[in-house]
């Protein structure tokens, strides 16, 4: 039986600020898969690390999102993670320290030595949102401010400015050997999480198995859309490397698109959708400017699946797509369901696409099988 592995799609070298910063080198494979050679993901999403960082609840909802996470990897011991944006709650965060809570975030992945990669989320590098009791006694609380780079004896940086996109990105990248996230092409800036990876079989390297896309649908410091300049990178991309749409193509962003609404279960959810919570309206992308289109021209293109909405758990068939939500992975954010996260469980032959929920308690539910490749060569 052979392996499924992941592989980068053209590494890109950047200059960012003064430094230049090398994407790490990636293993050619780093995971003995299951019998039936299938290659399983778990989603978190919405974690919300940092949030209400002043008060004593705050740092308690990352220690109970870090129990979920490490339960759900405990359960699943999944090949592959995806941390599906918002990550953490930026603007909660008063001094420029977020990239500490997003090593807090990856930690129980990275401690159980599991591969992930990373999308932003419209709270990952929100402006800091000062809280109106900071305005009346007792006042601003005490906060440990980073000393600044100054010749003053003493002075601290206090500047109550997040830290952006590329900086937690490029702090992701060069501090964590495991972490296969990416700048993603330059010219797609201030939209920073845009690339694509690869999964192959190690019996046939050189015939992909799928290809995983990840894209930044904003929010934060600049508008919540996946922009038209990111739906022709995407097109572009795909004729480059999956010309004849044969390999079965997955997609990953934050906040729905503007489909998502419009398959939206109105009560209960019922077949042919699939989940367990519906309790709130579909808080869509502020636009549509193409990527949707593209996606389901695409034959290949299987499954979209996004977080932000944190009452929202199911899965719906779109045309010829499945568009499914995550499960709130998190205990930041706002909400009282019961936590867990999306497991997303690819087979090689035949091809298909399974998930199901796994809860912090264990439990196991809304399993179902995403439409199968049909692989219109019969000699592959």
């Amino acid at each position: 039986m052979g392996r499924l592995l992941l592989l980068l799609i053209s590494p890109y070298l950047y200059s960012l600020l003064i430094s230049t910063v090398a994407l790490p080198t990636k293993p050619e494979g780093y995971h003995q898969l299951r019998p039936g050679a299938t290659f399983k993901i778990a989603l978190f999403a919405d974690l919300h690390f940092g949030e209400a960082e002043s008060t004593d609840w705050g740092p308690l909802q990352d220690v109970n999102s870090t129990r979920v996470m490490s339960s759900v990897l405990d359960d699943e011991n999944p090949d592959f993670v995806i941390y599906l944006g918002d990550v953490i709650t930026a603007n909660n965060v008063a001094i420029r320290n977020a990239s500490l809570y997003w090593d807090q975030a990856v930690s129980p992945t990275r401690a159980k030595g599991i591969p992930w990669a990373s999308v932003f989320g419209n709270h990952d590098d929100a402006a800091f949102e000062w809280p109106i009791e900071w305005f009346s006694p007792p006042g601003i609380p005490k906060i440990h401010c980073p000393v600044a780079n100054s010749s003053c004896s003493g002075e601290e940086d206090c500047s109550f400015k997040g830290t952006q996109r590329l900086e937690l990105m490029k702090n992701e990248i060069e501090l964590n050997a495991l972490s296969y996230s990416q700048f993603g092409p330059k010219e797609l800036w201030p939209s920073v999480s845009n690339y694509v990876l690869q999964v192959f079989s190690s019996e046939n390297p050189k015939s992909p198995v799928a290809f995983l896309y990840f894209l930044d649908s904003g929010g934060g410091s600049y508008p919540e859309v996946i922009s038209s300049a990111q739906a022709e990178w995407f097109r572009k991309k795909a004729l480059e490397i999956n010309p004849d749409s044969r390999v079965p193509e997955i997609i990953f962003w934050h906040i729905p698109s503007r489909a998502y609404k419009k398959v939206a279960p109105l009560f209960g959810i019922h077949k042919p959708c699939v989940g367990s919570i519906n309790k709130e309206k579909v808080a869509t992308q502020e636009a549509e400017t193409g990527i949707m289109k593209l996606l389901v021209e695409r034959v290949s293109a299987k499954a979209v699946f996004v977080g932000h909405n944190h009452g929202l758990d199911w899965c719906c068939p779109y045309e010829k797509l499945w568009l499914c939500f995550a499960r709130h992975t998190g205990y930041g954010g706002y909400g009282n369901w019961d936590r867990g996260a999306r497991i997303v469980e690819i087979t090689q032959q035949p091809f298909s696409i399974k998930s199901w929920i796994r809860m912090e308690d264990g439990s196991v539910h809304s399993e179902v099988v995403l439409s199968p490749f049909i692989n219109r060569d019969k000699s592959m």
